[in-house]
């Protein structure tokens, strides 16, 4: 159990006690959460929730519960001092849009490293070169890709299954 840094009532009261200018009781139910040295923490909590319902929710839930629900608290507290419209929904929503966006600059990159492995083995097959003999490796001979012949490349892309493409694509 988590000791507070009063004894007796001696030393300074919990961060909640010391806002709310009010005496720290042995069992106060904020002081194993909202230290003296954090007062910030407190601040926020109080702001967005109130200390009247902070308390009657810590009140609510069993000690093993209130660790977990303090650490909500605190996070959406942070979030609606941030933005207070839509607090920690919008922290989510802009993550969201984030994978959003990746996903598909990953899904373009799939489609392109498809698009090359299937014009490289055209390429080979078309010559009858395997990729791995002597005569293709570094040779002048060997067709070298150009960027002019990358252009409009996802004009109108066809979607390939890499699966289907797999050791086929290297067999000479």
């Amino acid at each position: 159990m988590k000791e507070s840094s009063r004894k007796q009532g001696a030393a300074s009261p919990c961060a909640a006690c010391k806002l709310l200018r009010r005496r720290c009781a042995q069992d106060c139910v904020f002081s194993p959460y909202f230290p003296a040295d954090e007062p910030q923490k407190f601040a926020n909590v109080h702001r967005v929730f109130g200390a009247s319902n902070v308390n009657k929710m810590l009140q609510e839930l069993s000690i093993h519960q209130r660790g977990d629900a303090v650490s909500s608290m605190v996070y959406e507290a942070n979030a609606r001092v941030r933005d207070p419209v839509y607090g920690c929904v919008g922290a989510i929503s802009s993550l969201q849009q984030q994978i959003d966006v990746l996903q598909a600059q990953l899904a373009l990159a799939q489609a392109e490293v498809v698009h090359l492995r299937v014009r490289h083995s055209t390429n080979f097959q078309g010559h009858g070169l395997c990729p791995d003999s002597p005569s293709s490796s570094g040779s002048p001979s060997s067709k070298q890709v150009s960027p002019q012949d990358n252009k409009g490349m996802f004009s109108h892309m066809d979607i390939v299954d890499e699966a289907s493409l797999g050791e086929s694509m290297w067999s000479c």
